[in-house]
């Protein structure tokens, strides 16, 4: 019996680079947090942000945010873990040798950016609509630091994949340098991720992974999707992620659908 349905957000249930949830997706969730299925959203993104995307059930789900830096059920931090500062500050100043990348430094209160590329501040700000402080030098937030995001939305995946190897060459060792997303990479806490957040909230509700079912498409989203006992790779996703889930999906809401019509 299926009890706990986590999801990944852009490129899973987002589709497109919607930063809004269709109004059958709030339905279908609705309906089966009204049976009695949690529902997670497990993301990149900030908590602040991942509630206001689930505005119309923000208190009728869980959270995993920032790519399971932070969980947070019924109000209640599950879950967090932090960057070492001195390995903030060396990736921080390994970026900042690249123009072309934007940073996002995320804690649990805001994320903070430089006002150095218009499109990006307008993104962040405006598109996203993420709690966010400009800052004249982002090696100069304190923390604790939950995670650190870089993005190049002028190369986009064209550099992306060759940056990511060099950066986990470099720090692979002592933190998880993952994509979240064409123009993303993620430096995430040493042992954290969905799977890892989704693991302790699961302890919390006295669920067990083969109740769940996740939706991934990146490989931020592997440990989640390997946790779990039913779980869908989405039919964009990136190179290699449907070989760590069970099925294929071009839509999650069909997905909801086909569960909610089982249990009815």
């Amino acid at each position: 019996m299926i009890k706990l349905i986590a999801s990944d957000l852009d490129g899973t249930l987002l589709q497109n680079e919607a930063q809004e949830l269709t109004p059958r997706a709030i339905d279908l969730i609705s309906q089966l947090t009204q049976k009695g299925i949690h529902f997670v959203a497990a993301s990149g993104r900030q908590y602040d942000n991942e509630r206001r995307v689930f505005h119309a059930l923000k208190d009728d789900i869980s959270y995993i945010a920032e790519n399971g830096s932070v969980c947070i059920h019924n109000g209640e931090v599950i879950s967090r873990s932090t960057i070492d500062p001195d390995l903030c500050s060396r990736i921080l100043n390994e970026v900042k040798k690249e123009a072309h990348f934007d940073i996002v430094v995320s804690r649990e209160d805001s994320c903070f950016i430089e006002d150095v590329h218009p499109d990006f501040v307008n993104h962040i700000v405006n598109v996203m609509h993420n709690t966010t402080t400009i800052v004249d030098d982002i090696r100069s937030v304190d923390g604790p630091i939950l995670k650190i995001a870089i993005c190049n939305m002028i190369d986009g995946p064209h550099i992306i994949d060759k940056y990511l190897k060099y950066l986990q060459d470099m720090f692979g060792s002592e933190i998880k340098v993952v994509t979240s997303g064409n123009i993303w990479i993620d430096f995430i806490a040493p042992g954290t991720n969905k799977g890892t957040a989704l693991s302790k909230l699961l302890d919390v509700l006295h669920i067990k992974p083969e109740e769940c079912i996740a939706f991934g498409d990146q490989y931020n989203d592997i440990e989640m999707l390997q946790y779990v006992g039913t779980s869908y790779a989405m039919s964009n996703c990136a190179p290699g992620v449907s070989y760590h889930a069970t099925y294929v999906t071009d839509c999650v809401e069909d997905v909801l659908e086909d569960i909610l019509n089982t249990i009815l």
